[in-house]
């Protein structure tokens, strides 16, 4: 039975890939600093610890065949983007990386997923809300919107200098929003579909809910099943990346309220104000994604959003 690490296992997408892993029959182990708050912790050991300590990422990978590492010091625009917390966050996450990927090099580790960003992806293409460019091939000349996107960066460069160096095997994958049941949904590190879900469910028949910014900025949402989906197949291809994982459907987040307010079947308003917003335009572009892996996401970004909101509103009740 091959036995494989999840990093990261008590957050939200780990702990669906956790569940997903234990059903396709390997033997998992889970590390880090906090337990699954909603109980999606199905792995057959499970390790309390801060990968910042390089003791605690030994102890991780000892024995172990593969490793997902998606153990990162994230959260949404109203963590990320407003720059007070960018020292921990690069700290914090490339410590993670630094240690996870010595100590699998070490341990003779056979391969390795790393959980990249869509924020690495340059500014200056993603001004126009309408036409955001994110082809994988666009990264470069470098320029992120926020130090968590210049870690990504990093991060990518270091998995793929070890794979060169110490011939371990690496996969890198570049999220897009990646959103769905179990997921944080409130006190500050929500992402922006659990964050508009939460608003609506909270809200009074009449009111209305608070949008930052204009709401013409766009992003593109993937429901988790389709994210693990897309790791399982990208780990077990022989196609290292960058890829991106994430969805074409862009939507502006003015008609992403809009489309949660429906969903609720309140009469609600949006009102639009000052707050962090991160680049105008954001869609993911999967050419590269259906040329590697001959796949690619189906679920309409409303399926996932019903799904979400009927999971978030039995949060708050």
């Amino acid at each position: 039975m091959k036995k494989v690490l999840v990093c990261g296992a008590g957050g939200f997408i780990g702990g669906h890939l956790v569940s997903r892993l234990k059903n396709e029959g390997f033997w998992v182990r889970g590390v880090d600093l906090k337990e699954n708050e909603y109980g999606n912790t199905n792995s057959d050991d499970f390790i309390l610890g801060d990968l910042r300590d390089p003791e605690i990422a030994k102890k991780a990978v000892k024995g172990i065949d593969e490793v997902y590492q998606l153990a990162a010091d994230m959260g949404g625009a109203g963590y990320i983007f407003t720059g007070e917390h960018d020292a921990d966050v690069m700290n914090n996450s490339a410590l993670c990386n630094l240690n996870v990927l010595g100590a699998s090099q070490k341990e003779g580790v056979k391969r390795i997923f790393y959980s990249s960003s869509a924020c690495m992806y340059p500014e200056y293409n993603q001004m126009d809300p309408n036409n955001p460019k994110c082809s994988e091939d666009s990264a470069y000349p470098a320029a992120p919107d926020s130090e968590y996107g210049w870690e990504k960066l990093f991060s990518e460069r270091l998995y793929l200098s070890y794979q060169r160096n110490y011939s371990i095997e690496v996969r890198i994958a570049r999220f897009h929003n990646i959103f769905g049941p179990q997921g944080t949904w409130n006190g500050g590190k929500e992402k922006a579909p659990a964050a508009m879900c939460r608003k609506v469910a909270e809200a009074t028949e009449g009111s209305y809910i608070e949008v930052w910014g204009d709401g013409k900025q766009t992003r593109s949402f993937l429901y988790i099943d389709e994210c693990i989906e897309a790791v399982i197949r990208l780990m077990n291809s022989n196609f290292s990346g960058p890829v991106n994982i994430g969805s074409e459907e862009m939507i502006s987040i003015n008609d992403f309220a809009n489309m949660a307010i429906d969903i609720s079947g309140k009469n609600l308003i949006i009102k639009n104000i000052e707050g962090p917003t991160g680049v105008r335009g954001r869609n993911s572009d999967n050419r590269l994604l259906y040329d590697k892996l001959n796949w690619q996401p189906s679920m309409p970004l409303r399926e996932g959003m019903e799904k979400t909101y009927k999971w978030i509103e039995s949060q708050i009740k």
